[in-house]
């Protein structure tokens, strides 16, 4: 296997140091793919720049199938902002207010909502956060509580989405590993095998309506609970990143989001459908022309519905369909910079290098769960699920083929690795915006949240040392019910304690 030695590991490690450090994606994937090219060319500066550019970057824009990857992006970027400027979500949400009369219903609701919003993870919080935050106020549940179920219906919803940004940006990285191993597997069927492998996302979300059907509290969240059924918001130290007068976005119509919606499902099943889907595979370029077609009809859907509801001009709704596409440059800029780290990598033989040094010194099985621990740490320290994912997925996918390890479960590891950061992280953008949406206090939310989050990172470890045994999709089974049994353990130990309180009361 040909590799530069541990010279191969200076751009993963400088890229992954720098976004620790600076907190700026683009800024630690430029560094990484520059100092190997600086290797590369032996030391020339100048040259280093200009092969950088010219051979590293110049060509990801150029490949046909990188190109479609990022117009496909803008449309999903002008769609989702009309969908989060319409206030068809909060309509939708508030629709349902009147039938929530409890606190399971009103913790349920809020998830409902959060999985509703599926299209855009920083969309959720400031969407269902501030329709809920009233009705939690009303019924005594905490803005800890609400801040925690926009979070955990955030990112983990929508890594779990195949079809929308997280989802393109992803299958993206996988075809390019797959291309440099000669892998003809299509990127979106991997994607989809991997789903049952996300552990970490599918206990996150499944979480929420286990704590809030039976009712079990713990850790810091418990104290909170206790505080806002006592009728008190805050704590008296608390700063809230958004006042609750404050208010969301203007509730219209809920037809401006279910309608929308089902013209992007009818539109993209039924060209899929054409092309025998779900019975014979389809390709790649086939998928990406159907998914930018369906992201367009439901915009033109949308903009009808707004248009039609006099929510605002024409021009108004034009100027939020291009600034929504203006927001994924940097999305954009992200994924050529990780194609160009990845061709980088792939010159100086990292995976390779790495393979030689682990192989036949750890076993094959338990490479899930480290690339789960090296992710959830570098997603931690970054913030950044996307960052994680453009420098673990260039080294894990050779990895799991060179190793022989379990290719699904390996993708899973590292997808569950960087949602673990983006949803605990304090410096990540979604944990901070649900405790803006929820009206809460940022501090307050990270640490209440934590317990549920560590919770769930320690069966999803455990679940991938099992997958990477047995590469057995229903493994995610054995998971959930061992959340399920956990709970209830913690349920029952609970309803002790509060007993045994009340017979020494009495």
């Amino acid at each position: 296997m040909e590799h530069m030695g541990w010279l191969s590991l200076l751009p993963p490690i400088i890229a992954v140091l720098l976004a620790v450090i600076t907190k700026n994606v683009i800024i630690s994937l430029f560094s990484g793919v520059y100092v190997g090219v600086l290797m590369l060319v032996g030391g020339r500066p100048l040259e280093a720049t200009m092969q950088t550019i010219g051979e590293f970057m110049f060509p990801q824009v150029a490949d046909s199938y990188n190109a479609a990857v990022l117009v496909l992006l803008f449309f999903i970027g002008g769609f989702v902002a009309l969908m989060e400027k319409s206030g068809g979500g909060a309509a939708l949400a508030n629709s349902a207010t009147n039938l929530i009369n409890s606190k399971a219903k009103a913790q349920v609701s809020a998830w409902i909502g959060g999985i509703i919003i599926f299209f855009s993870d920083l969309g959720t919080p400031l969407i269902v956060g501030p329709v809920f935050e009233k009705i939690f106020d009303k019924v005594k549940v905490s803005r800890e509580k609400l801040a925690w179920i926009i979070d955990s219906t955030s990112s983990p919803v929508a890594v779990l989405i195949p079809f929308i940004g997280w989802g393109v940006y992803i299958m993206g990285l996988i075809k390019k590993e797959f291309d440099h191993l000669d892998i003809t597997t299509s990127e979106f069927s991997t994607l989809i095998h991997v789903i049952p492998f996300q552990f970490y996302a599918l206990l996150a979300v499944s979480m929420v309506p286990l704590v809030a059907i039976l009712k079990l509290d713990f850790g810091p969240m418990k104290s909170a609970e206790e505080r806002a059924n006592k009728g008190e918001l805050y704590w008296k130290t608390s700063k809230p990143l958004r006042k609750p007068e404050d208010g969301g976005l203007k509730p219209s119509k809920p037809v401006l989001i279910w309608l929308p919606l089902l013209i992007l499902f009818i539109t993209l099943f039924g060209i899929l459908a054409s092309k025998g889907f779900p019975f014979k595979p389809v390709e790649g370029s086939a998928f990406r022309v159907a998914l930018s077609t369906a992201y367009l009809f439901a915009a033109i859907s949308l903009i009808i519905l707004m248009i039609t509801y006099k929510l605002k001009t024409f021009n108004e709704i034009f100027e939020i369909y291009t600034g929504g596409m203006q927001k994924m440059v940097y999305v954009a800029v992200t994924l050529v910079l990780a194609w160009s780290l990845s061709k980088v990598i792939s010159e100086m033989g990292t995976a390779s290098y790495i393979v030689e040094l682990v192989k036949g010194n750890i076993p094959a099985f338990i490479i899930p769960a480290i690339l789960f621990l090296v992710g959830a740490g570098m997603s931690l320290a970054s913030g950044s699920s996307w960052g994680t994912y453009a420098i673990m997925l260039p080294i894990a996918i050779p990895m799991a083929i060179l190793l022989d390890a379990e290719l699904l479960v390996c993708i899973g590891a590292v997808l569950s690795g960087g949602i673990f950061g983006d949803h605990s992280s304090p410096i990540s953008d979604t944990t901070l915006l649900s405790s803006t949406g929820a009206g809460a206090d940022h501090i307050d939310h990270v640490k209440t949240q934590f317990p549920y989050v560590a919770l769930n990172a320690s069966i999803a470890l455990i679940g991938f040392v099992i997958a990477g045994l047995t590469g057995n999709p229903y493994t995610i089974i054995i998971l959930l019910a061992s959340l399920i049994a956990l709970m209830l353990i913690l349920g029952k130990r609970k309803a002790s304690k509060l007993q045994h309180s009340q017979e020494l009361n009495s």
